[in-house]
């Protein structure tokens, strides 16, 4: 790995960049004159195969997305261990994107969160047989009164119950009612 060149600004960064145009350019956010954020859309506008690295304080998810849509590859935390920067360095040289841990795991969790809370508004993963278990369950109905009602064993309807509530993101029985509540199954008991 060399460094081939250095800006203090916004405008050498990009004008650098340009010029030298470096496998990977590690660009600060807060760049005074342009910001890293404008340099990185410009450079990607101008060089599209200069991959860059964006380096920054900022932990906001709201710069991540702006950098990540201007066209940089990663996003590394300036607190970050020199390894990880290395790291991302050259895992972006090599066409991979990298996101600093400390914001992977939030930006993971919200997908995640955002996703289980429109199956619970949805719902329309489940099959026929898992819906039917849910409202039976939501309905107060104990596992081996379902499996007698729908002559399946007491292990079936076990499965049908931890696949449904897997699909939907559900982790009890209070959530199986809540769910049940929000399809309206529970309206005619």
């Amino acid at each position: 790995m060399e460094v081939i060149g250095e800006a203090s600004d916004g405008h050498n960064a990009l004008k650098k960049a340009i010029e030298l145009r470096p496998d990977v350019a590690v660009m600060d956010i807060s760049l005074p004159q342009l910001s890293g954020t404008q340099a990185t859309q410009q450079l990607k506008l101008a060089c599209p195969s200069v991959r860059v690295l964006a380096l920054t304080v900022h932990e906001d998810k709201s710069y991540l997305r702006e950098l990540l849509e201007a066209g940089a590859s990663g996003y590394v935390l300036k607190r970050a261990a020199a390894e990880d920067l290395i790291r991302a360095i050259r895992l972006v040289a090599g066409g991979s994107v990298y996101l600093d841990p400390h914001l992977a795991g939030t930006i993971v969790g919200t997908l995640v969160r955002r996703r289980s809370a429109t199956q619970l508004l949805n719902g329309n993963e489940l099959s026929e047989r898992e819906t039917e278990v849910l409202r039976l369950i939501a309905k107060g109905h104990s596992n081996k009164e379902i499996a007698s009602q729908l002559n399946l064993s007491v292990k079936t309807i076990e499965t049908y119950k931890t696949r449904s509530m897997d699909k939907v993101g559900l982790r009890s029985r209070t959530d199986i009612v809540r769910y049940a509540y929000h399809k309206g199954w529970l309206q005619n008991i």
